[in-house]
């Protein structure tokens, strides 16, 4: 007799196990070692669609179970897969219920073996999982909603200028070289720098983020190399630096054009010898990390005032990224303006159906001087306003209607788009030393691109 002793009482657990087996919300099923089912309890009726009587004696593939199907499909001389390997442990599957319909379940099972250790039967447990299989389908259809067509590791394009930029991600990240990403306020930077370490062999390291403006020059220092107990007011604590939180990945210096004259020769050194010092220590620490570095301002400009140095400049300048401004790559607006749509009607529920034609008229006319980031933050301010099926001109914000402007004129916008690859074509060829090869590798382009690129611009030897 199986008892069980409290410190009141004794409860004969035989006497109680037909009660705790019924009350289980999961499915109980026990078979004969000929696969006779002789025992459900009331949730297995529930999940199945049969009655306790309509299941006992019949054998259980009465259920289709695909794990049944593969275990008799291998040819074994078992019935079911589970006299084999004694146990069966949380394995998705299908089985069949009455009406012929599939639910989706995760099983358990393990063979019955008398006191002697002679196998007698099996028990199984059930679960219903549908609940969650629906949700699952749920999350994929609002991910494939928030990735439509035309995106690159969440950076949203099909234009020339962007599709180039895609190339030259793809190249930096199979690259160990410091990337330099140029662009204005807002066209995504980050992204790019998160899109490389995704793609590249150091997505198995972290990805560390330092914004330089937002910090002093002492304090950045510290943030950066770390410090050590004693070495300022305030420093109880020795503590790790951004560089040794990111070994083995890779460490993004945003607005690096904002970094102080000392910080650079510091950061030239790690460049240079892969080593760091904390603050107040003269301990040198070997780091592992590569430089992925961005900034809106003009360095040229910065280094013809001598405000930036020229050798950090060409150390972290070997593999450039110039994006463009959103202006530049009107044709990618329909695209942005869908996904923030889609992404911001299924986070907010809102009974806001889509964009009318006038509507889009203006947001593709606009400048966009605050790029993809302004215009992610029009549509927020649209979804908190407005309370209509069809966004109007009237739900735009009253500072973008302001300044609506004529489209720019096809020729304008083409001499734009030249000018910017002629600029990204002189870098490459600087940084590959003429070598049009390399060029092409870091531009994302075949050599042949490269040279009639060359002769276009007039950049071709003579």
């Amino acid at each position: 007799m199986n008892i069980l002793k409290t410190a009141d009482s004794e409860i004969n657990l035989d006497k109680h196990w037909a009660t705790i087996v019924s009350r289980i919300k999961d499915g109980v099923m026990i078979v004969d070692t000929a696969g006779y089912i002789v025992s459900v309890n009331h949730a297995m009726e529930l999940i199945t669609g049969y009655t306790r009587d309509e299941l006992i004696g019949q054998k259980c593939s009465i259920l289709n179970c695909s794990l049944f199907n593969l275990a008799r499909g291998q040819g074994g001389q078992h019935w079911c897969v589970l006299f084999r390997t004694g146990s069966l442990d949380l394995r998705r599957c299908t089985i069949m219920r009455k009406d012929g319909s599939f639910v989706q379940v995760l099983k358990n099972a393990s063979r019955i073996e008398d006191e002697n250790g002679r196998v007698i039967g099996g028990v199984e447990t059930i679960t219903d999982i549908t609940d969650i299989v629906q949700k699952d389908q749920l999350v994929s259809e609002f991910h494939r909603k928030l990735q439509p067509d035309g995106s690159f590791q969440g950076i949203i394009g099909t234009s020339p200028a962007m599709l180039q930029v895609f190339g030259i991600i793809r190249n930096a990240a199979r690259s160990d070289a410091p990337v330099l990403i140029l662009g204005e306020s807002g066209t995504g930077k980050e992204l790019v720098a998160k899109a490389i370490h995704r793609l590249s062999d150091r997505s198995r390291g972290p990805l560390v983020c330092v914004n330089c403006a937002a910090l002093t020059e002492s304090l950045l220092e510290s943030e950066l190399f770390g410090h050590v107990k004693g070495a300022y007011t305030g420093a109880h604590n020795s503590r790790a630096g951004r560089f040794e939180i990111a070994q083995g990945g890779d460490i993004f210096l945003d607005e690096i054009g904002d970094l102080s004259l000392s910080t650079q020769v510091k950061l030239l050194r790690v460049l240079e010898e892969k080593t760091i010092e904390r603050v107040g220590d003269s301990k040198s620490i070997k780091v592992n990390v590569r430089i992925i570095s961005a900034t809106n301002r003009d360095l040229f400009n910065l280094l013809e005032k001598g405000s930036f140095r020229k050798d950090f400049y060409f150390r972290i300048n070997v593999i450039p990224i110039s994006l463009p401004p959103l202006r530049e790559r009107a044709g990618d607006i329909p695209l942005l303006v869908n996904h923030f749509f889609e992404r911001l009607r299924l986070k907010t529920g809102k009974g806001i159906e889509g964009i009318g034609k006038d509507t889009m008229e203006i947001l593709k006319e606009y400048s966009w001087p605050g790029n993809v980031r302004e215009l992610k933050s029009v549509f927020a301010y649209i979804f908190a306003t407005c309370n209509e099926s069809l966004i109007q001109p009237v739900h735009l914000p009253p500072d973008l209607l302001k300044h609506k402007r004529a489209p720019s004129s096809p020729r304008t916008l083409k001499n734009s788009m030249q000018e910017q690859k002629k600029r990204q074509l002189i870098d490459a060829l600087a940084h590959a030393k003429g070598n049009k090869s390399k060029a092409a590798e870091l531009l994302g382009i075949s050599r042949v691109t490269v040279w009639n690129r060359m002769k276009r611009y007039g950049l071709a030897e003579k």
